[in-house]
């Protein structure tokens, strides 16, 4: 069906098809009294809505009245572990006592407690607990997002996790790109033993995710106290040579994980709060997308927040994500993320909705297809109820997508688009 939604303000995100750096990141290609025309889910067109009109198909096509509102792409949430049998509140409230992370951990909280949970979980209610979430990512207007496992840690807690985001994925418009990340601790039935955990992931888990494609992406908690550099990289390669994207958890709290993207080629390395100029240097080479997640800081109650203003000065393309978890940001909505990074990580609100549209795509290696407003881009978009960009990251913990398109269909609404 052709679709012609006029009487909006674009930000098409219009340039190359590549990810954003620099002064890029402030381009957002505003277009004020804009129109867009979808023929299925693809865009046909986007522009001054005089020249999208004079396209052959306009006059073929249904109107939608966007009541002068802002309309961007959809948001692509490049980082998420969606998966999970229960929240972790304990873990929320031992911190408001002062308890850290580590000490929490150290204590069988942390992710060791949600894998506890969901080894016990059915795959049925894990995929009915995907597929509710997946509504309300939406409902915020992110139409795209990366879907990572990693609480299971074992063969069949790690493939009952993976074929759940396959389930949950068929049954929902929310796209999710599924991540093995098998490599996320190690579990307690391998303590001290890290290297015959990871030998059991690559001899007999990952066979099995590729053998069902399961994944498109493999990653590693590269940190002091799960997984050292070496260790991160036979999980790593090995699921590189079985033909999946390289993820890397990043330099979160020691360094490290980003020199590994680097020297892997990683589609992106995330967190990076304690990466360092020489890392950067690595990964602008490499072209590695440095993802960002402020959600889990603030969430945390950290004082310190990833250094985005050195990445951009740095000339590597920034994305931002939720890092949506039951333990340390229970938070889908990437509106308010971008309000946490304008107001603690000073940058500006362009550069924030680029991160969270274009360069997050290419962070997922979608960026031929996702995350602008242009011929041929998949019909994926947000109607958001302000006129000023400014005002997405603004008004912090509001939600303001009014209309979210997935795939060229309206997926949730709540406003009436004027025929």
């Amino acid at each position: 069906m052709k679709q012609l939604l006029v009487n909006a303000d674009l930000l098409t995100f219009s340039g190359p098809d590549a990810p954003r750096s620099g002064p890029e990141m402030r381009s957002v290609g505003l277009v004020r009294g804009g129109a867009v025309l979808m023929d299925g889910d693809k865009i046909v067109s986007a522009g001054l809505r005089d020249l999208v009109q004079r396209h052959p198909d306009a006059g073929k096509a249904r109107i939608l009245d966007a009541g002068g509102r802002l309309l961007m792409p959809g948001f692509v949430d490049s980082h998420t572990h969606p998966v999970f049998a229960e929240p972790r509140l304990k873990d929320y409230a031992l911190r408001s006592q002062g308890r850290t992370y580590k000490e929490i951990a150290a204590e069988g909280g942390g992710i060791l407690s949600s894998v506890r949970a969901l080894r016990g979980a059915l795959g049925e209610d894990l995929a009915h607990a995907l597929f509710e979430r997946a509504r309300r990512f939406l409902e915020c207007g992110t139409t795209t997002i990366e879907a990572k496992s990693g609480y299971g840690l074992d063969a069949a807690s790690e493939l009952k996790t993976l074929r759940a985001i396959s389930a949950a994925s068929a049954a929902t418009p929310l796209e999710m790109l599924p991540t093995f990340l098998g490599a996320h601790a190690v579990p307690p039935e391998y303590a001290g033993r890290a290297k015959d955990y990871l030998k059991m992931l690559c001899g007999e888990v990952l066979p099995a995710v590729v053998r069902e494609g399961l994944a498109r992406f493999v990653d590693a908690f590269c940190e002091e106290g799960y997984f050292s550099e070496e260790e991160a990289e036979l999980f790593l390669r090995a699921g590189k040579e079985a033909g999946l994207g390289v993820r890397v958890h990043a330099d979160q709290f020691s360094r490290g994980g980003s020199r590994l993207a680097a020297r892997l080629g990683a589609l992106s390395a995330d967190h990076l709060d304690r990466v360092e100029d020489e890392d950067l240097r690595r990964m602008k080479e490499a072209g590695v997308v440095a993802v960002l997640l402020p959600g889990s800081n603030h969430f945390l109650g950290l004082c310190d927040f990833p250094p985005a203003r050195k990445i951009i000065d740095a000339g590597v393309p920034l994305a931002l994500a939720t890092d949506f978890n039951p333990g340390t940001c229970p938070c889908w909505n990437m509106q308010e993320i971008l309000s946490i990074a304008v107001s603690r990580m000073r940058m500006t609100p362009e550069e924030a909705l680029t991160a969270a549209t274009v360069n997050a795509a290419h962070a997922l290696g979608l960026g031929k297809t996702h995350g602008r407003l242009s011929p041929g881009m998949q019909a994926d978009m947000v109607l958001l109820d302000c006129e000023d960009l400014r005002e997405v990251p603004y008004w912090f913990g509001a939600n303001l997508a009014a209309a979210v398109f997935k795939r060229g269909a309206l997926v949730h609404s709540t406003t009436e688009l004027r025929i």
